[in-house]
């Protein structure tokens, strides 16, 4: 084939291949491991670890639940704070929150995995015979519309739930998860977890989801006359386009459009290029990056505008692309996408550098070749979606207080769409408990 044909295709590996690759990537700690890892944590009063995360999990005492043998203990006191907490065991950047100040890590060089013993607390409740630790308050007859069934949305309306309220998620995807369910590497949550934890937090009661709905001011309009209470998690729909001459090329893909098809997708039907570029330095582009090469992809390179400290995947994940055979490149920022016949041939980049903190061009160009490019610059909110909802904005996401209020009397709003977040699961599952006492109290009076 020459050089500059396209190679684009499925199935290029064996199946014990693609069942290797995509099996879970940090497999379940055994009962063993969880009891001697537990035991290390020495139970601090005033935890740091608490502090650092953004759901105020107490960690100190899930982890001495685990060391006298009550893992159902354990759960209840992970999920009392974060009713996500199986995925965000998963996916939490734990190693920049709780485990970066854990006192261990000072004293032996080696942090307390509390994600992993998380997980292992969760997991187990989930495979017993009694998942569900919770129960409902009696019946409010208050009625919560939550928009979007994404890590805010899921977490607002299990803490309505369970206060007694009715809550009736509108979401415009098949499934409900958001992020969760389409847009993380399938080998982060294999076995459709997404889908079993979001089965046992509805099974609380009070929570309906329809599907397929579709949100503009008109509908917005329509929920706030017919609930008692409206929480927005619509998350960030719209996806940031590079502006750059051969973008519209086949073979040039958002990285997010990528991720959410391979899961739900055998992945031996996933086409996929010989060689591929991924354009960006966050967490979805790690994800694009090694799950390309997982398919089989004989080189893949990721390319960041700016230096490795700025890049916002965390060094555990730019670390895990390297071990997977990615090549990482810095200071590299995009200048066009080359193609034939319609198709992709190669990226050309810019070489930058850092004078006085500022980014400037060494003058030099870099290019390689691709069949397929996926960006991955980040996502924002759709204008046109809000567009006549009178709600106000800031840095292009809606504008709330602290709990999760706009400016819209009775609307809150939590997750990516909120203006100042992280963008981070464990930080939307907050926005979501925050935002459901904070109506609880609007509603109930106390």
């Amino acid at each position: 084939m020459p050089e500059n044909t396209p190679d684009i295709r499925a199935g290029r590996l064996s199946a014990a291949q693609y069942a290797q690759n995509f099996a879970d990537a940090t497999p379940l700690m055994t009962a063993s491991q969880a009891m001697m890892e537990a035991q290390r944590c020495l139970y601090c009063y005033d935890a740091p670890c608490q502090t650092a995360c953004p759901t105020s999990i107490d960690v100190p005492s899930f982890i001495h639940r685990i060391s006298d043998g009550n893992l159902r203990g354990a759960a209840r006191t992970i999920l009392e704070s974060n009713p996500l907490g199986g995925i965000c065991a998963r996916v939490c950047p734990t190693e920049v929150l709780c485990e970066q100040v854990c006192v261990r890590t000072t004293q032996q060089g080696k942090a307390i995995e509390i994600g992993r013993l998380q997980r292992f607390a969760v997991d187990s409740l989930m495979a017993s015979s009694a998942p569900q630790v919770f129960t409902r308050a009696a019946s409010t007859g208050k009625r919560i519309a939550v928009v979007g069934a994404g890590p805010a949305g899921l977490a607002c309306a299990h803490t309505l739930a369970r206060l007694g309220h009715e809550v009736v998620i509108f979401e415009a995807k098949p499934k409900a998860g958001g992020l969760n369910e389409y847009g993380l590497a399938t080998y982060k949550t294999p076995d459709d977890f997404a889908q079993k934890e979001i089965a046992w937090l509805l099974s609380i009661g009070g929570i309906r989801i329809e599907h397929g709905y579709t949100f503009n001011a008109s509908a917005l309009k329509t929920l706030q006359g017919s609930f008692d209470a409206v929480f927005m998690g619509i998350g960030l729909s719209k996806v940031a386009a590079l502006n750059l001459p051969g973008e519209e090329l086949s073979g040039v893909r958002n990285a997010v459009d990528f991720i959410a098809e391979l899961r739900q997708s055998d992945p031996a039907q996933v086409p996929m290029g010989r060689r591929v570029v991924v354009i960006g330095g966050g967490m979805t582009a790690v994800d694009a990056a090694v799950q390309a090469k997982l398919l089989g992809a004989k080189v893949v390179h990721m390319a960041y505008r700016r230096g490795k400290e700025q890049m916002s995947a965390s060094p555990a994940e730019q670390d895990w692309a390297r071990t997977n055979g990615v090549v990482v490149h810095h200071w590299l920022a995009p200048m066009a996408i080359e193609g034939e016949n319609g198709h992709v041939t190669a990226v050309r980049f810019a070489e930058q550098s850092s004078v006085n903190g500022v980014q400037q061009p060494t003058g030099r160009e870099i290019r390689f070749e691709a069949d397929m490019v996926f960006k991955a610059i980040g996502q924002k909110l759709d204008d046109a979606v809000l567009a006549g909802t009178g709600l106000t904005l800031k840095d292009g996401r809606i504008a709330t207080t602290e709990d999760g209020a706009t400016n819209l009397k009775g609307v809150w709003a939590g997750g990516d769409c909120r203006a100042g977040g992280l963008d981070l699961t464990v930080e939307s599952v907050d926005h979501g408990k925050k935002s459901a006492t904070a109506i609880h109290h609007a509603l109930i009076g106390k």
